[in-house]
């Protein structure tokens, strides 16, 4: 098992989401997050006083997949999705998975994300 953690512009959410759906992929978890990278932020002007503002909104999906061939194409989907070839388009990690559990059965490994 394999977990994806892609944060992106929140702009992005809503294709992303369909971008997943279409390619069957409904088991997904969905935050919305703060951070700050390459982008830096922003200035503003707050009552009169210049503000710097580095932390950003972002979305952060996440996503457990059971194979290699389903990480390709959950990756390419967002990375597809998520790109406007500008700072701050965000990040997708991949991490190995020791075990899952099912609550509700107590089934573990994959039968417990699907």
């Amino acid at each position: 098992m394999i977990k994806i953690d892609a944060i992106v512009r929140e702009e992005k959410y809503e294709e992303i989401k369909d971008a997943l759906s279409e390619i069957n992929v409904h088991g997904i978890t969905v935050s919305q997050v703060m951070g700050c990278g390459v982008q830096k932020g922003y200035s503003s002007i707050i009552r009169g006083t210049k503000v710097d503002i580095n932390m950003l909104p972002k979305i952060k999906f996440e996503i457990v997949v059971s194979s290699e061939e389903w990480v390709e194409k959950v990756v390419d989907v967002i990375r597809n999705s998520a790109y406007t070839g500008n700072n701050g388009d965000g990040k997708i990690f991949v991490y190995e998975l020791k075990d899952a559990v099912r609550i509700r059965t107590n089934q573990h490994g994959p039968a417990a994300i699907y």
